[in-house]
């Protein structure tokens, strides 16, 4: 995925200014996707924490009720970024405010196209959207699946949003779910294999510093060596594995303790429960 996107002249409103909404807006504004003053963030009630992102981003804000319809009617690219709970009720009423091609972008997760486009009574270009949290220093990986009425701007627009913080991956709607567990809650079992790798350096008498040093650096180390080489995890683990060596005793181990089945396994149950959760949400809407 190229990083030198094309810039977004048309103004976006982000409604919810949460940890993800934030994230995005620090990367748009630091590579200068978008200009500062073609944002806006809105939120309920918070006024503290529109204060603190108008001070830090130079972005405009609003949480009263009254201007919100105005704005959300003006504003050509709407991001959703709101908790799955609330967004029925704001998705009914934003659906009156819309044009034909006003761009919704959806970061709710478990939320379908299809349950967004029920909720607002109209086909709207949606943009559905699953970043992770390393967005938050440029390095996320965010999924996007698009409904049929996008148009190839759009299509860019959607691009340039989430290319200011990492990769994108486009996949088809059902594509996501998997997707949600490789790259979505990926970073979890990472820190978890991390957290393990420290407790054993503590166990063997290496100090928490240490620990934490080592891991971190080889954790970078490994990621960093696959992107640069363009070789195969496999290929790269076979260079550092000789015959009968320390680390062939230790994937051993690693394999009696089926490893390699149990990462699986916890992607695919974690897509699983990413559906499960999509489809109660849905119920509890309808």
């Amino acid at each position: 995925m190229s990083q030198h996107q094309a810039n977004i002249s048309e103004s976006i409103t982000f409604y919810g200014a949460g940890a993800m909404a934030e994230a995005i807006v620090k990367g748009l504004i630091s590579k200068s996707v978008v200009q500062a003053g073609n944002i806006t963030m809105l939120n309920r009630s918070n006024s503290q924490r529109l204060e603190e992102l108008q001070r830090l981003y130079g972005i405009k804000v609003s949480n009263n009720a009254d201007l919100l319809p105005g704005i959300l009617q003006n504003s050509p690219i709407i991001v959703l970024a709101i908790k799955p709970k609330d967004a029925a009720e704001v998705l009914r009423s934003l659906g009156p405010l819309l044009s034909a091609d006003t761009l919704i972008v959806s970061v709710i997760a478990g939320l379908t196209i299809r349950t967004i486009q029920d909720l607002l009574g109209r086909k709207q270009p949606v943009a559905r959207t699953m970043p992770n949290t390393s967005s938050s220093i440029g390095l996320g990986a965010t999924g996007i699946a698009y409904s049929k009425e996008i148009d190839d701007r759009q299509r860019q627009t959607v691009t340039a949003l989430f290319g200011a913080v990492g990769t994108v991956t486009v996949v088809e709607e059902e594509k996501l779910e998997i997707l949600t567990g490789i790259s979505g809650s990926g970073p979890a079992y990472i820190y978890y294999m991390m957290e393990a790798m420290m407790a054993a350096g503590i166990r063997g008498g290496l100090t928490p510093q240490q620990c934490r040093e080592l891991t971190v650096q080889t954790v970078l180390g490994a990621a960093r060596m696959v992107q640069l080489t363009g070789e195969e995890p496999s290929a790269l683990r076979a260079k550092v594995t000789s015959p009968n060596g320390s680390t062939q005793a230790a994937i051993e181990t690693l394999d009696k303790g089926e490893f390699f089945e149990t990462v699986i396994a916890a992607v695919a149950r974690c897509a699983e429960r990413s559906k499960e959760m999509g489809a109660a949400l849905k119920e509890g809407i309808s």
